[in-house]
């Protein structure tokens, strides 16, 4: 047993003080807690309790500080059951909805008191015309789906034009969209006006799928190929009813779907080659097959092929840019004791020669429906159609700023069916407002 300092010296000179040397350090006052000396310490069970009151996850608690990692998928919550811990959820709230209003509207000039305008967006009459007020919502959903809509406001009502959602972690390349779309047939369906070069649409557009173009409700998938240059495979099934959306189909017949035949079923092959630095080349592939309403188990076959072919100096400093984009249709149609066919299409180029000056020329073509034979068919979709019909269009686009563009457009329509040729004149104005994305290549 060892004794202090003190202690030893009191035994060996009794009656002496201690050196002050030796005397022992005084115990360390209490670090100051705000509270009594005598405060009863929380135990574990009532921290726990306090804790669970001011809604703390007892898992965050148990982190080091600083540590952002996301919670263990395996904790439990208060009830003792595992929650659901979706990988890379932003919750810093940043998941705000995408909203932009895009205004279309223009001035038109017509020589013709019935000009033959087929597109739902094209100026239709002398004056003034609301071609669309556009309302497009975008968000990511959660981590699997991705969500998009587009709503149409005309003068004379409101129509979703689009709500789907896609999915966004499937394996193997894969991507599948459900709700209501615009199909991928060719290249210039499946866009919306404010990505269009010219103020209004093909009218081959119109006449083999409806002013609104092709689009429906139903299910698609896409398949980005391993292959060493660029290739999708894209299929669909979507309703094959609509007036102004499926024309060549079942359109506004009141005929029901009564087995898988009776869906419009489309497919398409896209394919992208890197040409140079400068020079890049898309090549497309379509088909589309469905039922029409002219009896029992007749179909419409549509089979079409795109190009474009777009050019632009990254190379050296410049803003110039050359597109040539191209698109033929042919059209098959089953009709009591005949089989129609027709074909149309559309080439044109625009040449942006500044960043806010581009120039456009368009030439567009169609024949009329004709028998096995060859001969001018009567056409119970078009029997005004009688003969080849051809149309030109020139237009020059200003771009105040990347959110607003005026274009000037004039065009001159050959109809065969008709003694003059029809001319037409558009100023066109488009504004954007809001979060919009960039248009696809």
């Amino acid at each position: 047993m060892q004794l202090s300092a003190s202690a030893a010296w009191a035994q060996s000179s009794p009656g002496q003080p201690p050196p002050a040397s030796t005397a022992e350090p005084e115990a360390p006052p209490a670090p100051a807690t705000g509270a009594p000396e005598d405060a009863p310490t929380l135990s574990p069970e009532e921290m726990a309790e306090i804790e669970k009151a001011l809604g703390v996850d007892a898992s965050t608690r148990a982190r080091p500080s600083g540590d952002t990692s996301p919670v263990s998928p395996t904790a439990t919550n208060d009830s003792g059951v595992t929650p659901l811990q979706l990988p890379n959820v932003i919750t810093s709230g940043t998941n705000f909805l995408n909203l932009s209003f895009i205004l279309d509207m223009a001035l038109a000039a017509f020589s013709s008191k019935e000009p033959l305008q087929g597109g739902a967006h094209d100026p239709t009459q002398n004056g003034f015309n609301l071609q669309q007020l556009e309302l497009s919502i975008g968000s990511v959903v959660d981590p699997y789906f991705r969500f998009d809509s587009n709503i149409v406001f005309s003068q004379f009502g409101v129509e979703i034009e689009e709500a789907y959602v896609t999915t966004l972690d499937l394996p193997a390349n894969l991507q599948v969209r459900a709700g209501q779309f615009l199909t991928r047939f060719g290249r210039l369906n499946s866009t919306h006006p404010h990505a269009w070069d010219f103020v209004d649409q093909p009218f081959v557009m119109s006449r083999v799928f409806g002013a609104e173009g092709n689009r429906g409700l139903g299910v698609e998938g896409s398949w980005l190929t391993p292959l060493p240059w660029y290739v999708e495979v894209i299929g669909s099934a979507t309703d094959a009813k609509g007036e102004a959306t499926a024309r060549s189909f079942f359109g506004s017949s009141n005929e029901r779907v009564l087995s898988p035949l009776d869906f419009q079923l489309t497919g398409a092959v896209k394919q992208f080659f890197p040409l140079s630095d400068d020079l890049s080349l898309l090549w497309g592939l379509s088909a589309a097959t469905g039922p029409n309403p002219t009896g029992y188990r007749n179909h419409t076959s549509i089979y079409g092929t795109d190009v474009y072919l777009k050019f632009r100096p990254i190379t050296e400093a410049s803003a110039q840019q050359l597109v040539l984009q191209a698109e033929v249709i042919y059209r098959r149609r089953q009709v009591p004791e005949e089989l129609l066919s027709d074909w149309g299409g559309y080439a044109q180029t625009v040449w942006r020669f500044s960043n806010r000056w581009a120039t456009g020329v368009r030439y567009e073509f169609g024949t009329a429906a004709k028998t096995q034979e060859g001969r001018v068919a009567n056409d119970p979709l078009d029997p005004e159609w009688i003969a080849d019909r051809q149309r030109i269009s020139a237009s020059v686009t200003f771009w105040p700023t990347e959110f607003s563009r005026l274009r000037l457009q004039a065009a001159t329509d050959r109809v065969g069916w008709r003694a003059t040729p029809d001319y037409s004149a558009f100023l066109a104005l488009e504004v954007v407002t809001g979060a919009h994305g960039a248009h696809a290549f």
